[in-house]
């Protein structure tokens, strides 16, 4: 019997008719963009202007309103290979151990003598001590400084190195530690050039990372390379250091372990500081903008327990004593601790617009890049270049439909007609499909659609044959109708499963434009299906109930 029970017929025209709705929002892709666009300003602002309400109108808020993303290729933007210079970071580890050092060794003075920081090149601590007979103690206390490489790769073994150089000893990080460190250095990268991007509501950027060292950045959407530049170049490196004097000639010698910086407030005044920070960035948990008791824009921040700890500790030392607040090697503010700070909490405050103290709330949130990084290529794609990739898709995809459409009509009749109304719905869903997912349309992508436009008909071709097959046989037309869709299936699932599973390693091994091929490529075999087994079925049984045809011609 040639009928399909009510309930299926309904989640059929649900599926189709859902994934119709949420594919027009693209046919007006620059209006619903602009409507999307202003509702998130609007959300984040808390109120809304003259020109943003006008483009929400722009769309109704009842209708979806989700897009799909277009890619580099499709939409411009910039293009970004950078070269993360991971050796920085064992030189600012060196750096940060020496206070502990010193603090192991203190206690060893009758046998060990005086203590002193000797220059050395980066990543490398030299100290040295005056009474040679104490070698074995020192050695002993440093040693014991040594904590468990935490990696899969460097299990039993130190996260330092310490050697005997004459009088002097050595620090430095173990062979394994550095591959651990590289390794964190990397993802912690990733992760704050992935913050900073997002918060400016870029969409769908890749970001991923290229052999050992390097980085590829590729945000669709943005003015340029520089633009990109300026984005994740920014530091934003904070810290608290101690105050050593301050002078008016920018070329005094600060000393030894110390830093001249410039401030930013007091024009022509520079602020001498110890290069050993009391808290760093890295210790920051949050940070927003605020104002102060004077009304004036400012930043709140709030440590984590160990640099709320070491934060407080020092102030509670050093009450009425300066200490700086250093963003990028400058000081935006000098004042005196006038009582201990307890709860690892404080507020930056400075000559900053409100625009400079958010943007510097999300920089400091986003945390400080841990190494600083070389751009070894750059480039701009313009939206015109991108335009041009849009209109020839959009060229290639008509044709490859009409040709496809005009074959299956002349050689199938209306059984041919039912299956370009169902490829049609197909290529809806698709668009529909990635606009539910937020997937990312590239260049390939749109060469994954056409393929899928030629792919879709098989299953119809295949279903067509074997109800000719079975009208041979004199099968009744409802008969040879119902065992073509029966007998065809599991040779349907079968030649789709695979090319799905190409899909799958595609997607699992491949990057950037290959994924967005596979996604693709994966939507319109899953949606093609559905389309040319059950849609199709569907306009098939309501002509055969509207005509009750005594004999068919397939």
């Amino acid at each position: 019997m040639l009928h399909t029970p009510l309930w299926k017929r309904l989640f059929i025209m649900l599926v189709c008719g859902v994934g119709i709705l949420y594919a027009i929002p693209n046919a007006f892709y620059g209006r619903v963009e602009q409507h999307n666009d202003a509702e998130k300003a609007v959300l984040a602002a808390g109120v809304a202007t003259p020109e943003q309400t006008a483009d929400i109108a722009m769309w109704p808020s009842w209708a979806p309103s989700g897009l799909m993303n277009l890619g580099l290729d499709l939409r411009g933007g910039a293009h970004l290979l950078a070269e993360v210079q991971v050796d920085e970071v064992y030189a600012t580890r060196m750096d940060g151990m020496w206070p502990d050092v010193r603090d192991a060794l203190r206690d060893l003075r009758d046998k060990i003598g005086n203590v002193r920081r000797q220059p050395s090149v980066p990543g490398v601590l030299r100290v040295t001590i005056t009474k040679p007979e104490g070698m074995a103690d020192a050695l002993a206390a440093i040693k014991a400084l040594a904590t468990p490489v935490v990696s899969l790769t460097g299990i039993g073994q130190n996260d330092i190195d310490v050697a005997v150089d004459g009088n002097d000893i050595t620090v430095q990080l173990s062979e394994a530690e550095r591959t651990a460190t590289d390794s964190r250095t990397m993802q912690q990268s990733l992760e704050i050039i992935r913050r900073r991007i997002d918060e400016v509501g870029t969409r769908e950027p890749t970001i991923q990372r290229q052999g050992t060292d390097r980085i590829l950045i590729q945000v669709p959407g943005i003015g340029s390379a520089s633009e990109l530049k300026a984005l994740i170049g920014t530091t934003a490196k904070l810290t608290f250091n101690p105050v050593v004097g301050r002078t008016s000639d920018a070329g005094a010698d600060p000393g030894p372990r110390n830093l001249l910086l410039p401030s930013i407030d007091e024009k022509g005044i520079f602020y001498i500081v110890e290069e050993t920070p009391v808290v760093s960035g890295e210790d920051l948990v949050d940070s927003q903008p605020a104002f102060d008791q004077n009304n004036r824009p400012a930043v709140n921040f709030r440590f984590n327990p160990s640099g709320g700890r070491k934060f407080g500790d020092y102030t509670a030392e050093n009450i009425g004593s300066p200490f700086a607040i250093v963003l990028d090697d400058e000081v935006i503010s000098a004042p005196t601790i006038q009582s201990h700070i307890a709860g690892g909490s404080g507020i930056i405050t400075g000559s900053f617009t409100v625009e400079e103290s958010t943007n510097l709330a999300v920089l400091l949130r986003a945390g400080a890049l841990p190494a600083k990084m070389t751009f070894l290529e750059e480039r701009t794609v313009g939206p015109e270049l991108g335009q041009d990739s849009i209109d020839a898709g959009k060229f290639a995809a008509i044709v490859a439909l009409i040709a496809v459409a005009l074959f299956m009509f002349a050689s199938y009749g209306l059984f041919g007609l039912f299956a370009n109304i169902a490829l049609a719905i197909n290529m809806a869903m698709i668009f529909g499909a990635l606009s539910i997912i937020g997937g990312t349309l590239t260049l390939p992508g749109i060469g994954g659609i056409v393929l899928t436009i030629g792919m879709a008909v098989d299953a119809n071709v295949l279903v067509y044959e074997r109800i000719r097959e079975e009208l041979r046989v004199a099968k009744t037309p409802a008969r040879a109708i119902e065992l073509g869709y029966e007998r065809a299936l599991s040779a349907i699932i079968d030649a789709n499963f695979t090319t799905l599973i190409t899909a799958a390693v595609l997607f699992y091994f491949g990057a950037g434009p290959v994924r967005g091929f596979a996604i693709t490529l994966a939507i319109g075999i899953i949606t093609s299906v559905f389309t040319a087994i059950y849609v199709t079925r569907l306009l098939i049984e309501a002509w055969f109930a509207l005509r009750k045809p005594k004999t068919i011609i397939v």
